[in-house]
């Protein structure tokens, strides 16, 4: 068997071990978002937004579906690795994958790609849920799906990195706490930007996730307050500067072998 066969062979076994471990459990991984996501459809959809009015043109619901849709994305596919590879570590079975003869990004992919897994289906099941309150008519298939995909591949790779430096389970949900949820509250997901004053539009611009819920709103519904091309380039940036360092850490074996 040569090696891209046996490579393959790893590849999709740790894939398939990653999907089995979410989806046997699916009223704890997929249902919550679904239900969470739907209260804020009713609570800042229906009633608040009733009373706002529109916003860059569209009913105050359809402005903040795309930002909703994301943040289920975003937060579950951070999740779903983040516990997976602390959970090995912590059971003392990552050394299986380490002692065996596979490159490192073989590893890093598997888990990436079932992160990626759950927040896609994570995403699909929210989407399915905001077609109860709203018509969606995606802008762009190709930026929608790219904006999905990617920004799943990047948080897969943050929850990586977490569950490498993480020494204990209160590790893995301090990053979520004090982190991603800010990030992704003040990412634009609830308003848009120029409704802010000139100093807090700057501010809001060194958050990462802005640019993401902005690309993906422009797919969706054909607005955003970023320029979509600058949207991609600090997304595939971000991508490729933490899949480096989650490289690095494995090469190290920081947080693994020691």
């Amino acid at each position: 068997m040569s090696h891209a066969a046996v490579y393959w062979v790893a590849f999709r076994t740790i894939v398939t071990k990653e999907i089995l471990r979410f989806s046997r459990i699916w009223v704890q991984t997929v249902l919550p978002p679904a239900i969470t996501m739907a209260l804020y459809f009713v609570i800042f959809g229906k009633l608040i937004g009733s009373q706002i009015g529109d916003m860059d043109g569209f009913r105050y619901i359809d402005f903040i579906v795309p930002g909703l849709i994301l943040m289920s994305v975003i937060s579950n596919s951070y999740a779903n690795v983040v516990s997976s590879v602390y959970s090995s570590k912590f059971q003392h079975n990552i050394e299986e994958l380490l002692i065996a003869p596979l490159p490192n990004f073989i590893i890093l992919a598997g888990y990436v790609a079932g992160g990626v897994a759950r927040g896609v289906i994570v995403g699909v099941v929210v989407t399915l849920v905001s077609l109860l309150f709203t018509d969606l008519a995606i802008h762009s298939y190709a930026v929608t799906l790219a904006v999905f995909v990617l920004t799943s591949v990047l948080f897969s790779i943050a929850g990586f990195i977490n569950a490498v430096y993480a020494n204990s389970f209160d590790d893995i949900s301090i990053v979520p706490t004090f982190v991603l949820t800010p990030l992704t509250y003040l990412g634009g997901v609830f308003y848009s930007i120029r409704m802010l004053p000139e100093f807090w539009q700057g501010v809001s611009l060194a958050n990462p996730v802005l640019y993401m819920v902005n690309a993906f709103r422009f797919g969706l519904l054909g607005v955003s307050d970023i320029a979509l091309w600058l949207a991609f380039v600090i997304i595939l940036g971000f991508v490729l500067v933490l899949g480096g360092f989650a490289m690095w850490l494995l090469a190290r074996g920081v947080g693994i072998k020691s």
